[in-house]
């Protein structure tokens, strides 16, 4: 199976700083560059990122870490896929979750009270309908669609991630995904959702991809910062931060070993504290590009 390390890029990640992390992670080996869907904060949106980095470079692949579906017409996303999937084959990579990270921001992606989770169900039945479909057709609760014709339709179709650590959504992943894109999630667990999403596929008649189950991790350069243990105890209050956030990076390979043990093969790595952010890619290139397959 095929190891893989990207970068993911932070709130803090200003759209000016974007043309030398692109060029840089292009000349280097890195694998993938992820943006996050953060609406109220200096990063730049992630179809806006994703279009740019496409344009600059030959080899570097692009993905959402997650990006919100929940709220958004399924064909338009389709739409806008399909073009950077022409503008860049195989180089595109979407990750979609059901609502944002940040209470502020949930607002904006406006759904019908209380049902969310079947918004996202029907959103991803008909984005995948007009990604691989000539002319698609749905109608469902929330979404009527006749005949639609996104082009040009990717080849080969877009795998679509999404992340999560519920019940229900491994029993998404496994009934309506192509892969799985974690967080927050010890070793273990990840091991268990992997194991719960897999049962999932198998009992909708699909099969994941073994290679398709990875997770989004953070480092420090060190010891973690305090602001950061107490945000993560308050989304985690159950494990130690340490188990979630690498503090150093030999702390991040041993936690890597773990969820290569674990089953997952896709790692996308983003920075926390306040070191420069050339200097985190210095160490990511020193660090695990090697470690890819």
């Amino acid at each position: 199976m095929k190891i893989r390390f990207g970068i993911g890029l932070g709130a803090e990640t200003a759209p000016g700083q974007l043309a030398d992390i692109v060029d840089r992670l292009e000349s280097s080996g890195v694998d993938s560059l992820w943006f996050s869907e953060l609406v109220y904060t200096p990063a730049v949106d992630p179809t806006v990122g994703m279009a740019y980095a496409l344009a600059r470079t030959t080899r570097l692949k692009v993905g959402t870490s997650v990006a919100v579906l929940p709220g958004r017409h399924p064909v338009l996303v389709a739409k806008s896929l399909a073009s950077l999937a022409a503008l860049a084959p195989k180089r595109v990579l979407p990750a979609f979750g059901l609502r944002s990270a940040i209470p502020a921001e949930r607002e904006v992606f406006v759904v019908p009270d209380g049902k969310r989770a079947e918004v996202f169900d029907e959103s991803l039945k008909v984005l995948r309908a007009a990604l691989i479909e000539d002319s698609a057709s749905y109608a469902g609760r929330f979404f009527t669609v006749g005949g639609a014709a996104v082009a040009p339709r990717p080849v080969p179709p877009l795998d679509i991630w999404l992340g999560g650590s519920s019940a229900a959504a491994f029993r998404r992943i496994g009934a309506l995904a192509d892969g799985w894109l974690g967080s927050f999630l010890t070793p273990e667990e990840a091991a268990r959702g992997r194991a719960a999403i897999e049962r999932a596929a198998a009992d909708a008649g699909r099969r994941i991809d073994a290679d398709h189950f990875g997770i989004s991790l953070a480092v420090a350069d060190a010891e973690l910062p305090e602001e950061l243990v107490a945000a993560v105890r308050r989304r985690r209050p159950d494990v130690d931060p340490g188990q979630l956030v690498a503090a150093g990076w030999d702390a991040l390979h041993r936690q890597l070993d773990a969820y290569l043990e674990a089953g997952l093969t896709k790692f996308v790595i983003r920075p926390v504290g306040t070191a420069p952010l050339d200097g985190f890619i210095d160490r990511f290139v020193d660090e695990l590009v090697s470690r890819q397959n």
